[in-house]
């Protein structure tokens, strides 16, 4: 998940785009007991997102920060400005507080949504600096409305079922409103020796892999190779075990597996491209979370 270059320390919303956005969003995806999953509406919250991420990117995990990185404590870049900010709350840390006296550690899990007709606008998507997504683009761009989901992180204290089922139900209402077909982006195992993961690589390549008419190839000078050991050689329960919960949620609710992984030094990974059609979507997570989109 390489950083594009930005020029501000912490991105933020104009005031009228966010009270456009404040209007224009539900008020609420969904509530579980504390917790509420939301569009962020203002650029306070936005902020406490991008806390959120440097916390788990930069002081639980291994990502690499800049002398502007570590002096904001934010994990920001140029796609933050334009794309919609999905939130988890605990109230129970906000004390009644909202808008501009939210407490930032009350956000507590967060995803970055990009819609296609936003990225055309604003010079594409994130993921075209691993991935070749524009064969896809064309082939299917024309007929289908693409969401890309990235910066995902919960904090740990909250990595469990409430909170991620909470974070998937508002990507599906969220696919819903917009009426959109395919959703992709990059996940990822820590570390970045490959040689590491002969595993579980061959697995998603041996029985993820996207089909021929959704193909998405790693860019050449990024692509590390996938198919490292026979697919008769590979042990499916032990891979399965070496995912990461992330990845597992992903090809539970049936999604594809892009061909080649991609290293990425700055955050310290080693990245898959996933994309699933929502149609395709597993039925259980259709009824489960509500994603069933409208005629």
């Amino acid at each position: 998940m390489t950083l594009p270059h930005s020029d501000a320390t912490v991105t933020q919303l104009p005031e009228a785009t966010a009270r456009a956005n404040a209007a224009a969003s539900p008020l609420s995806f969904a509530r579980k007991g504390t917790l509420e999953v939301r569009l962020a509406r203002t650029p306070r919250e936005i902020d406490a997102a991008q806390a959120l991420r440097y916390r788990v990117f930069y002081e639980e995990m291994s990502a690499q920060a800049d002398a502007q990185t570590r002096a904001s404590k934010r994990d920001v870049d140029r796609f933050d400005a334009i794309c919609d900010h999905l939130l988890v709350f605990d109230h129970a840390l906000a004390n009644g507080a909202e808008g501009d006296d939210l407490p930032l550690d009350a956000v507590v899990g967060c995803y970055r949504l990009l819609r296609q007709d936003v990225a055309e606008r604003h010079g594409g998507f994130y993921t075209a600096s691993e991935y070749d997504i524009a064969p896809l683009l064309e082939r299917m761009g024309k007929d289908l409305r693409f969401l890309e989901l990235g910066r995902s992180c919960v904090l740990a204290p909250y990595r469990n079922r409430p909170t991620v089922e909470l974070l998937w139900h508002g990507i599906a209402q969220y696919v819903a409103l917009h009426n959109l077909d395919v959703m992709f982006g990059c996940a990822s195992f820590e570390g970045t020796d490959p040689a590491k993961l002969i595993l579980p690589l061959s697995y998603l390549y041996h029985f993820h892999l996207t089909p021929p008419e959704w193909h998405v190839r790693a860019l050449p000078d990024r692509y590390v190779e996938m198919n490292l050991m026979a697919k008769e050689d590979v042990n499916p329960r032990e891979a399965w075990r070496m995912l990461p919960p992330m990845i597992k949620g992903y090809l539970r609710a049936g999604c594809y597996i892009g061909d080649g992984a991609v290293v990425d030094q700055q955050f310290g990974t080693t990245d898959v491209l996933i994309l699933f059609p929502v149609t395709q979507i597993a039925q259980r997570y259709l009824t489960k979370f509500g994603s069933s989109k409208p005629a």
